[in-house]
């Protein structure tokens, strides 16, 4: 249980991050300081901000859960992670920075023209409410258990999960909404300190108590395996596992360069660099720290599992694996320890959720608002509309959020999964303007939606069959998948399918213009 303590530091977070965060944003002048903070923050704060971003609570409940299940293959991913982060930054950031852009999508509206700006624009904010509606709601995860736990109750009723998404929202709308871009990254530099230290906490606590034998026991149940190669196995066993090498490193890859290529919610802190070579430096440095932090909640993840005797959740009270986490942080941790612990899960989210924000506010702002009204706004004027764009992302996230109360799946795979509806037709779009000097607006934009469209099959009714091998069949049922042993596709590959359908029909839809001239 939480002792008094615990909540007065959770409560002292809370209140201390809102007002923090509205000092360090300092006063917003204009558009360019709300979301680009004038293009003077430092690298290396950049680089922590970017990290905080897409580490999310995600990593600090979830990847402990995956290494609690299985083992520490998923760290796999962070080599495609790297070798992704390195193609954007040769190939994506030298042109953001030339045309002085404002947002990832101006670069499609400087190749293509506004419909296709406009296009992928609108795409980028459903995948974000989404994406990120999970990743909030998982915040809500540990907080729950500390209120079923304490027997907390709000109005005589039990406390829900949207009660828990609400506070979160206030407190994060209030510094994003006032600070801008430069309240956000600043604070995300905090938090990350904050949520690393947590983790380090835990495994210190936790060596600390590991029962003699824990080591090998571990270690014999294959909890320390990093590289797995699918080796031995049919095709259809190498490409339904989402973390074998191959997969990790390539469909890893291709979607490390679409979520930092091309998304507005990381490409915005890149644009908030001084210079290329800055912003390189942020991307490349993100690569490596995220390696370290999945390490990190990995390792949380094995130890906890020598520490519960490798129960699984049904046995310890929980309905998901999900919550092994808080519930070591609830019953495990000295009185003031389990609060700041929790504190850095919070942390993490907020980041995420200030990030998203700011940059799903810009997007709405340079993306829509002002081509659609095709003239210029005064200062005062574009920055109270993005003040207000900024609340109105913030009430759309926590309906969103309470959406995936019902899911079991582990939700770090599922807020993965579901970026890749668009992130492959996003990657494409942009490689098609970069590669393929033919290619018109038409052409990109058909592709781009033909893409999505062959993605939400795939994704929702492409399966393996045992004993059929591959079949379609639209979203079945858990419990028909499980008596069937259905698999799909891993989702690392969902990027790379998506991108490569849209740069491939983009090519042969452009493909018509040659034949016409010959």
């Amino acid at each position: 249980m939480l002792t008094l303590v615990d909540y007065i530091v959770i409560v002292v977070y809370l209140v201390g991050v809102a007002a923090l965060g509205i000092y360090m944003g300092g006063r917003q002048r204009s558009t360019s300081d709300y979301f680009l903070g004038s293009r003077n923050l430092p690298w290396w704060a950049v680089c922590f901000s970017v990290v905080a971003t897409e580490t999310s609570t995600l990593t600090i409940i979830s990847v402990p859960a995956i290494a609690y299940g299985g083992s520490m293959t998923f760290l796999q991913i962070t080599g495609g992670y790297l070798l992704g982060r390195l193609a954007v930054s040769v190939f994506f950031l030298p042109e953001y920075f030339k045309g002085n852009l404002t947002t990832a999508y101006a670069f499609l509206g400087r190749r293509f023209g506004d419909r296709m700006r406009m296009t992928a624009s609108v795409t980028f904010m459903v995948t974000r409410l989404l994406a990120d509606g999970v990743r909030l709601f998982a915040t809500a995860i540990p907080l729950k258990v500390i209120a079923d736990s304490a027997g907390l109750t709000l109005f005589g009723a039990p406390v829900t999960y949207l009660q828990i998404i609400v506070l979160l929202g206030i407190v994060t709308v209030i510094y994003t909404m006032i600070g801008g871009i430069r309240a956000v990254v600043w604070m995300d530099v905090i938090q990350m300190i904050l949520y690393l230290g947590g983790g380090l906490l835990a495994i210190v606590l936790l060596v600390q108590i590991i029962p003699q034998g824990g080591w090998s026991e571990a270690a014999a149940a294959g909890k320390f395996r990093i590289l797995d190669f699918g080796m031995g196995g049919s095709f259809a066993d190498w490409i339904t596992q989402p973390y074998v090498f191959i997969t990790a490193l390539v469909g890893g890859g291709i979607f490390s360069m679409a979520s930092h290529g091309t998304d507005q919610l990381i490409v915005q802190r890149l644009l908030t660099c001084r210079n290329v070579q800055d912003s390189r430096k942020a991307l490349v440095g993100s690569a490596v720290v995220v390696a370290a932090q999945f390490a990190l909640f990995l390792m949380v993840g094995a130890l906890l599992w020598v520490h519960y005797a490798g129960q699984s959740p049904d046995a310890l009270g929980l309905s998901r694996a999900d919550e092994i986490f808080p519930k070591y942080m609830i019953e495990g941790l000295p009185a003031g320890l389990s609060g700041l612990l929790l504190a850095g899960i919070l942390a993490a989210a907020m980041s995420t959720l200030s990030s998203s924000l700011n940059s799903l506010a810009s997007s709405t702002m340079m993306d829509l608002y002002e081509r659609l009204i095709r003239r210029p706004l005064a200062d005062t004027r574009a920055l109270r509309l993005s003040r207000w764009m900024t609340l109105a992302w913030g009430g759309l996230f926590v309906v969103f959020a309470s959406l995936f109360e019902d899911t079991q799946n582990p939700i770090v795979e599922l807020g993965l999964a579901i970026a890749s509806f668009t992130y492959g037709g996003l990657l494409g779009a942009f490689l098609l303007g970069l590669l393929v000097a033919r290619a018109r607006e038409s052409d990109a934009i058909l592709a781009f939606i033909v893409t999505i469209g062959a993605m939400v099959g795939i994704i929702f009714g492409l399966w393996h069959h045992p004993e059929q091998g591959w079949i379609f069949t639209f979203m079945p049922g858990d419990a028909y998948i499980a008596a069937e042993g259905l698999r799909q596709v891993a989702w690392p590959w969902y990027t790379a399918l998506g991108s490569g359908l849209a740069v491939g029909m983009g090519t042969l839809l452009s493909a018509r213009y040659r034949l016409r001239q010959g």
